[in-house]
């Protein structure tokens, strides 16, 4: 099968295929042609779909993808300059967790969304592990403390740094300023050798970040636990990522114990202008 084909009977030949192409592999000899892919072209593709989902006409077809396999925009569903403000304004880090279980099938839908955030030459390195039972969450958060301890004992740097003292005399009195009490821990994981891989699981951990209020959830950053499942190998083999593969990122998903009311302030933006 042929990695691109046109349906001749809808193409208009306008070339919005050929204009789009990131790879720029698609091509029209000449004003009559319809678009054809250069000699070379399968090896260069990086299976984007940017020429079907261009299409204003629905003529072109992928290998991987046709017209009618991929959901048609919705400009309806379109938010406007201040809407989008109002709800990335609205997104908080969520630190309070009801003690409430979020079901497996919402956190797939999650995850489904997140999973569309870009990577680069969309190479989609980006892999999952959700740490879904509580007590397997609080499990993890011990080897966190434990490799708090290892940097204290050996007098880190870091312990100056991330307030490794503070924090594991919360720990000991009984709170989690690991976890923050939070049910469930998602994580990003790629290999290791990927270049693309440290921000590709940056911007879907952030998708997920901003979808998870769609779905009632909050969601922060588990940056202690990021940290130690990035630098502590006794943590690392506990997560068990396959084998090349690394952490990315790790995030915190529940449902917030309270509602926010306001938009905090923050510093305003500083622009250099070339």
């Amino acid at each position: 099968m042929s990695l691109l084909t046109t349906d001749q009977e809808k193409c208009k030949r306008d070339g919005i295929c050929a204009e789009v192409c990131p790879a720029g592999i698609i091509e029209l000899r000449n004003k009559d042609a319809f678009p054809s892919l250069v000699d070379g072209g399968d090896e260069i593709c990086i299976r984007c779909g940017h020429c079907v989902a261009v299409c204003p006409h629905g003529a072109m077809s992928h290998a991987i993808m046709k017209p009618e396999d991929c959901q048609a925009v919705n400009d309806d569903w379109s938010f406007g300059p201040e809407q989008v403000e109002h709800f990335l304004r609205y997104r908080r880090s969520i630190r309070n967790y009801k003690n409430k279980q979020v079901e497996q099938e919402i956190l797939k839908k999650l995850i489904d969304v997140a999973r569309f955030a870009p990577s680069g030459h969309n190479f989609q390195p980006v892999r999952w592990l959700v740490i879904y039972e509580k007590d397997e969450v609080q499990r993890m958060a011990k080897f966190v403390i434990e490799w708090m301890r290892y940097l204290i004992k050996e007098d880190s740097p870091l312990v100056a740094a991330m307030h490794l003292n503070r924090v594991v005399s919360f720990w000991e009195k009984g709170k989690d300023p690991i976890c923050r009490n939070a049910p469930h821990v998602i994580l990003t994981h790629a290999h290791k050798k990927d270049p693309t891989a440290p921000v590709a699981c940056t911007i879907a951990l952030t998708y997920l970040e901003l979808a998870a209020s769609s779905f009632d959830l909050g969601a922060c950053w588990a940056g202690y636990f990021n940290a130690a499942a990035t630098l502590w190998p006794p943590m690392q083999q506990e997560l068990g990522f396959p084998e090349g593969n690394v952490n990315f990122g790790a995030m915190m998903v529940g449902y917030p114990k309270f509602k926010y009311q306001r938009l905090p302030l923050r510093n305003d933006a500083e622009i250099i202008w070339r």
